[in-house]
């Protein structure tokens, strides 16, 4: 590998909102960079970056990455950062390891909430901006209109007068190509005026004086050389072999050295013997390490200002699993085991906090979508366990009860207005805009309270038969305001373990929707539909129709009279769930539950 020094080095990160078109562009540059032989398989793969099988599966990017690409005699780091709210803690974290920002900005949505928050946290750290008009060959683009909205959002978040002049390019991300022009883009066939305009108007790294420092902002981990630590220098050369001191959050400095270095090369990392100041390092030699603490040489151990993230707004309980059929399905299943998960999950997580509570846990985040995914992810572990309803968090502030307050935003068919101001008006939703584009598409702007977004999601998707694009964005805390009334029907528990029989289900579907097939093992308590009224019922899913000498007893299993089994996903689970339910997680099934599983139980409970 070359060496580069300073100068030719340029640290960008790739900002925009959810499904703009970031780590489209990137894997054009990737390619376009030649980072790849012609013959390798990523170059006829796309996403590369979002490597993570839930990342593939949605079509989101959760974790922030870097790679790099090497550019005439340049060096360009880049850092491609999530565009959805819920991971905007791995936004603010890797983008202290920037200079300066690529903003992609969708041509048809333009400006969107999270095109705002990536951009007040860049403009606060004093990233230079490249403006990139993305897809603008969608047939609804309005690129006049994104300009002006884009020039809007500047003058309202701009720090100082520089911030507002910003050089603008126009792209065809799919296809990878830009111009400065719009009447060029069309004769592009690559990304180079962009990687151009990032050499020329990208700063190389500030550099201060004095020995080898850090910040670690992200962690990785392998079996043979233990944590690995990604991070910036801030400062000074670092050579392998070169003593080092950890400084952790307390102040505490552990020695260590310099096991190994490693920069990134496309998608690979490459061991060297020595960085310089400026570049993105990997580093080994430190095992008890968390995000947020300073490496520096240990003849001089100062340390840096800590990243620091906005607080969460959502917690969740999460225990060890307690139903009849707990240590069945999962690899790991005790609480001892799921703590240490956790703690685990602390290290490189840091929107999330952890706080132990009688025999579970309580999760706070950044948004359902923020918890979920860590559910599915040790889910798929081999982990088992249950969750409970999803709860705000409430702040006292100056003896006042203060809870968050969101900003959301819709984009739905003229045809489901109707529907929509309904569902987020009966949700104490307070429109404050709302503007049709002229081509059958409108776009609705509420502030409502968190409390009240808990399902919103589903909801909103089940009225507009999957068409509306839905973004919730923090705003601010505002004074508590009751609670809404109920807004789900009751559900059907199972009074009787045993198999789920055809005939059993028959007569649950009389009363209301079915959540299980016939032949789906059920426990007393357990969830197997809702009701069409608002009360709970139980009901025998085992029974089976008294037999004659003229039918078989396992022919009601095949009696296909059944209408299909609803089946939800993690998140509208979730989403179902009151406060006296849980959701049994294992890494085969999800299944709804009452938290007290016997009749009696649960009447006891309503007394107390």
């Amino acid at each position: 590998m070359d060496k580069f020094t300073s100068d030719k080095i340029r640290n960008v990160a790739v900002i925009a909102h959810v499904d703009h078109g970031k780590t489209t562009l990137v894997d054009f540059m990737l390619k376009q960079s030649h980072t790849f032989r012609d013959n390798e398989a990523e170059m006829t793969q796309t996403t590369i970056l979002d490597s993570n099988p839930l990342e593939r599966e949605r079509g989101i990017t959760i974790l922030a990455k870097n790679t790099a690409i090497y550019y005439h005699d340049y060096k360009i780091n880049i850092i491609d950062t999530p565009g959805h709210a819920d991971f905007s803690g791995e936004v603010e974290r890797t983008l202290n390891m920037a200079d300066g920002a690529l903003l992609i900005i969708d041509a048809q949505e333009g400006p969107m909430p999270q095109t705002k928050f990536v951009l007040k946290k860049a403009l606060e750290l004093g990233l230079k901006i490249i403006v990139v008009i993305n897809k603008i060959d969608k047939q609804l683009a309005d690129i006049n209109k994104t300009i002006e909205k884009t020039h809007d959002l500047f003058l309202e978040l701009a720090t100082d007068t520089d911030q507002l002049d910003f050089p603008t390019f126009y792209s065809i991300g799919r296809e990878g190509k830009a111009a400065a022009k719009l009447e060029d883009v069309q004769q592009s066939d690559n990304l180079e005026p962009v990687l151009d305009e990032i050499i020329k108007y990208i700063p190389s790294p500030s550099i201060e004086e004095g020995d080898f420092q850090m910040v670690v902002t992200s962690l990785d981990y392998d079996t043979h050389k233990g944590k690995h630590l990604i991070g910036r220098i801030k400062r000074g050369t670092l050579k392998k072999g070169q003593l080092l001191v950890l400084i952790d959050k307390n102040g505490n400095k552990i020695p260590g050295k310099a096991e190994t270095i490693r920069l990134s090369h496309g998608l690979k990392k490459i061991e060297v013997e020595e960085a310089p100041a400026g570049d993105i390092v990997d580093l080994t030699g430190f095992l008890d390490v968390t995000i947020g603490d300073t490496i520096a040489d240990a003849k001089s151990p100062e340390s840096l200002p800590r990243i620091s993230v906005e607080e969460p707004t959502i917690r969740i309980t999460m225990s060890a699993n307690s139903s009849p059929f707990a240590g069945k399905e999962g690899k790991y299943s005790n609480s001892r085991q799921i703590h240490e998960r956790l703690i685990k999950e602390l290290e490189t997580n840091i929107s999330l906090r952890l706080e132990q509570k009688d025999d579970g846990f309580i999760l706070s985040g950044r948004g359902e979508l923020h918890l979920s995914i860590l559910i599915e992810t040790i889910r798929r572990e081999g982990y088992e366990f249950q969750v409970g309803k999803p709860e705000i968090i409430i702040k006292t502030i100056n003896g006042v009860q203060m809870e968050p307050i969101e900003d959301l935003m819709i984009d739905i068919p003229d045809k489901f207005l109707g529907a929509v101001t309904a569902e987020v008006g009966g949700r104490k939703g307070q429109m404050t805009n709302m503007f049709a584009d002229g081509k059958g598409n409108t776009k609705i702007e509420y502030k409502i309270p968190s409390k009240n977004t808990l399902g919103i999601r589903t909801a909103l998707l089940t009225s507009t038969k999957g068409t509306a694009v839905i973004n919730v964005m923090f705003d601010k805390y505002e004074e508590l305001t009751p609670i809404i009334s109920q807004t789900r029907n009751g559900v059907l528990i199972a009074s009787e373990g045993g198999s789920a029989l055809t005939y059993g289900l028959n007569n649950a579907q009389q009363r209301g929707i079915t959540f299980i097939d016939a032949g789906t093992k059920v426990y007393e308590g357990m969830i197997i539909g809702e009701n069409s009224r608002r009360e709970d019922i139980e009901i025998n899913v085992t029974k089976e129709k008294k037999q004659t000498n003229m039918r078989a007893s396992t022919s009601d299993v095949n009696m296909g009279t059944l209408t299909p089994a609803v089946k939800m996903s993690l998140e509208q689970c979730i989403d179902f769930l009151e406060e006296d339910e849980l959701l049994e997680v294992t890494p085969q099934n999800l299944r709804l539950r009452k938290k007290y599983l016997t009749r009696i139980d649960r009447v006891r409970q309503s007394r107390s």
